[in-house]
């Protein structure tokens, strides 16, 4: 009994301690990762606690299940809308990406650590995935958001590719333990085996899902266990037929995420938390796992492997799968930079030490350090490098609060709080009256804990909270009236421009309006064309486009076609 009540003493304590550890740390900018495998290294052998675990096994079935709830959460908070503009170079990442990481480190892994090719191929292969998660949580701690076409890109690679390099790790130890005489043909008939079940399982299971749970009369309450039991079942359900289990679970999330189901919000906001559990639980066991003194004899050669993972296989593979997408090039040097490596590398290095591969031992202390050496440079400055790239725009998710009115047959309507800061444009502003979107309703505004009537003219000030009941489609808009900036250069008059002008407005009028030599311009070509003809690709917010003295800069998009640019006139060339 004394024991049974220890554990449960010091578990809690750990848990605690590394949450209150992650928001100190994520101040300082720090990744969450980094903090928790830290806290676990010091409860292990070698640091203070004096821990000592080396269960292989249990570590594979805890960070597995760790995995997929970290994977159904990714899919549950990915719209259809991101797959607009990041859906295909994504799956290039995920796929060809992780392919050439694995070659281009796996060879260096055969020449510099004298491995044998199929073990240096499975050292490059272990580390081929990247954790975008970790990029996200970092981002977000800071306050900053980026591009959609980025940001995108990253969400869906994040979780596609964890499938690919679980793929190519498993096959590669199954070529190392049986000899094969036709290498080639396996990987490629393993690959669609275990891509195909896990696709045709995971959005089968997840419409399955939905179409159980909006049928079921049981308690709100019941629907997150519902939901999660139903997407780990078809996680199992997969594993067991030989398919990729990670790739089905991402999936059945994706396709629960996006469609009308019971309590969604109340889903959400459920996994959300199973999955930092999830996280938190996965990154403490991992470090307790390692042995911080065996990482020391492998150090000179896991920096230099890291280096060459860092600088050379991940731009490569960005610019390879990239080239037909045509992205700037600041965004193709950020998405190079942030290949940031986590938990998944770690957890693929235990499948290694399960098979009694010769140089497991060896492998999975490089790998730890490539990890360790990822968060600490590139975990470190990504938020700094994203500012720097310029591909920050002014925040549009900081709601304070979020309900979801499930009204059967109704429009889809939203009630939406926000507590107004001195700097929000609203206040700064100081219009006579704000103009509220079309679909908006003011309910309720909050003054020193006083309900003020709602019939007057609002007047915001600093601390109110105001209560909105709106549509969905008119957040964004809401959003840049209420949610306050995190500087001055994110405002909308020093971002988008001064003048919002209509997308479908004529280029060649405006070029005579400003006094621009109009010679070449077609009469009728409009803002949104020229700009879209000029990206050769989907626009989102954020892109910009010179012409000479003007800067037209891209406000609204809606179904692919720019609805609201800003017009800045300035002298300073941006690219």
């Amino acid at each position: 009994m004394d024991l049974t009540n220890q554990i449960i003493l010091i578990g809690s304590l750990v848990l605690f301690v590394s949450v209150l550890a992650s928001v100190v740390t994520s101040r300082l900018g720090a990744p969450l990762l980094l903090v928790f495998l830290v806290i676990g290294m010091l409860l292990g052998e070698d640091g203070p606690g004096g821990i000592a675990f080396g269960d292989i096994q249990l570590a594979h079935l805890l960070g597995s299940l760790a995995l997929a709830i970290i994977l159904f959460d990714g899919g549950l908070a990915t719209p259809y809308k991101d797959f607009r503009v990041g859906l295909k170079p994504a799956l290039g990442l995920a796929t060809l990406g992780v392919a050439v990481t694995a070659a281009v480190t796996g060879l260096f892994a055969v020449w510099w650590l004298e491995l044998r090719w199929l073990e240096g191929l499975l050292l490059g292969a272990i580390v081929g995935s990247t954790d975008a998660a970790a990029v996200f949580s970092l981002l977000r701690s800071r306050g900053l958001e980026l591009k959609q076409r980025v940001g995108a890109t990253l969400e869906i690679e994040s979780g596609s590719n964890d499938p690919m390099a679980v793929f190519l790790t498993i096959a590669l130890i199954e070529l190392l333990l049986v000899d094969q005489a036709n290498p080639g043909l396996i990987l490629l008939m393993e690959f669609f085996r275990q891509m195909g079940l896990g696709m045709l399982i995971g959005i089968g299971g997840g419409f399955a899902l939905v179409w159980l749970i909006n049928r079921l009369e049981m308690s709100p309450g019941l629907h997150p266990l519902a939901i999660m039991a139903g997407g780990l079942s078809l996680f199992g359900i997969t594993a067991a037929l030989d398919g990729s289990g990670f790739l089905a679970i991402y999936l059945v999330g994706l396709v629960i995420g996006n469609r009308p189901l019971h309590s969604r919000l109340e889903i959400k906001r459920f996994h959300d938390g199973i999955a930092r559990l999830a996280q938190i639980g996965m990154f403490l066991m991992l470090g307790l796992l390692v042995t911080p003194s065996a990482l020391l004899p492998v150090a000179p050669d896991a920096l230099l492997f890291a280096g060459v993972l860092i600088l050379i296989a991940r731009p490569l593979a960005v610019g390879l799968c990239l080239l037909p997408f045509r992205f700037p090039w600041r965004e193709q040097l950020f998405l190079a930079w942030v290949g940031l490596r986590g938990a998944v590398p770690i957890i693929l290095a235990l499948f290694p030490l399960l098979a009694g591969l010769d140089q497991a031992p060896m492998i999975f202390n490089i790998v730890f350090f490539v990890v360790l050496v990822s968060l600490l440079i590139q975990g470190w400055t990504v938020t700094s490098f994203a500012r720097l790239l310029d591909l920050e725009i002014p925040p549009t998710t900081h709601r304070v609060q979020r309900v979801e009115l499930d009204i059967p047959g109704q429009q889809e309507l939203e009630l939406v709080g926000y507590r107004l800061a001195e700097n929000a444009p609203v206040i700064q502003d100081r219009r006579a009256e704000p103009r509220l979107p079309k679909g908006a309703r003011l309910v309720a505004v909050l003054r020193d804990k006083h309900l003020l009537e709602t019939s007057a003219p609002l007047d915001p000030r600093a601390n109110d909270y105001v209560y909105l009941l709106a549509d969905p489609r008119d957040l964004a808009e809401l959003d840049r009236l209420f949610v306050a900036r995190p500087d001055e250069r994110l405002s909308e008059r020093a971002f988008f421009g001064e003048f919002v002008l209509n997308g479908d407005a004529r280029l060649a009028d405006l070029c005579a309006f400003y006094g621009l030599d109009t010679s070449g311009v077609e009469p009728d070509l409009t803002l949104d064309a020229r700009i879209r003809r000029d990206l050769n690709a989907h626009p989102v917010v954020g892109d910009r486009l010179r012409l000479g003295a003007m800067e037209l800069v891209v406000r609204e998009v809606e179904d692919d076609r720019i609805r609201k640019v800003g017009l800045k006139l300035t002298k300073t060339r941006r690219s």
